[in-house]
């Protein structure tokens, strides 16, 4: 591992870029020399989070996206060719925990209806946005790579993905999807030079999980189960997101990245 910026003349693409673990990565690819194209449905913290980077020397462009829609993508990739001439990176983070979004703490353990009071409209929501999300994502950048001669592509998963508990049942299926199609992919465009791995963090204070956090009981079940007795931060997984993105992980392709502070160790 050579010391320095790591990402130099490197493109990268990061959805759910306006904040939590998105914005945490697209900070961190920008300081490291990629230019950035970042997205997110939010508008406001997405213009926010490109001023940031750009007013500390670094190059980011926001575009607004719902991941969901395969136009979308399509234009997405072929403005970052456009602007950047390339695309090396793509980080897929946008997520959802299928939880009411009104909802300001969570009064149960399970983030979300149980099974059997899910609708078939609440599973879908959660599958489109954290499975087919990262489908299109993927199939979108993938011919773009081609061009450039190789890529990284990153999808975020989570524990979620690995191990079952009491978190909405369709957010855990969408994660184990992430989690098998990301290795699935790897062994497809592996001669391609087009990598693809799945992160899978553990719990992570971001604003997705403030109604969890803030329920105190929820709180000290999941530090209970965190060995290392802290939250993670979104900058412990932009620090691994990195490492994929990188040259350094030049031979790691269809690997999962557990970063959960110990807890699917324990």
């Amino acid at each position: 591992m050579q010391p320095g910026k790591r990402l130099i003349g490197k493109v990268a693409l990061v959805t759910g870029g306006a904040s939590g673990i998105g914005a945490a990565t697209a900070r961190l690819f920008a300081l490291h020399g990629a230019s950035v194209v970042l997205t997110d449905s939010n508008a406001t913290l997405g213009k926010a989070m490109e001023k940031e980077i750009v007013d500390t020397g670094g190059t980011a462009t926001f575009a607004t996206q719902d991941v969901r829609h395969e136009a979308r993508w399509a234009e997405i990739v072929a403005d970052a060719e456009k602007a950047y001439g390339r695309l090396d990176i793509l980080c897929n983070i946008a997520g959802i925990s299928g939880r009411d979004p009104k909802l300001n703490i969570q009064t149960s353990l399970t983030a979300g209806p149980r099974l059997a009071d899910q609708t078939l409209e609440q599973w879908n929501w959660v599958m489109e946005i954290n499975a087919t999300g990262v489908f299109l994502g993927t199939k979108a950048a993938v011919p773009a790579m081609l061009r450039a001669g190789g890529g990284s592509i990153i999808n975020i998963s989570s524990i979620c993905g690995i191990v079952g508990s009491h978190a909405n049942a369709a957010y855990h299926a969408s994660k184990g999807a992430v989690r098998i199609f990301s290795k699935a992919a790897a062994i497809q465009y592996a001669r391609d030079k087009i990598r693809v791995n799945s992160v899978h963090p553990g719990f992570v204070d971001t604003p997705m999980t403030v109604p969890g956090h803030s329920n105190p009981d929820v709180a000290r079940q999941r530090l209970e189960a965190t060995p290392l007795g802290r939250f993670g931060t979104p900058d412990d997984i932009a620090a691994g997101c990195l490492y994929l993105a990188s040259d350094d992980a030049a031979w790691v392709t269809g690997s999962e990245l557990v970063i959960d502070g110990g807890m699917t160790a324990n």
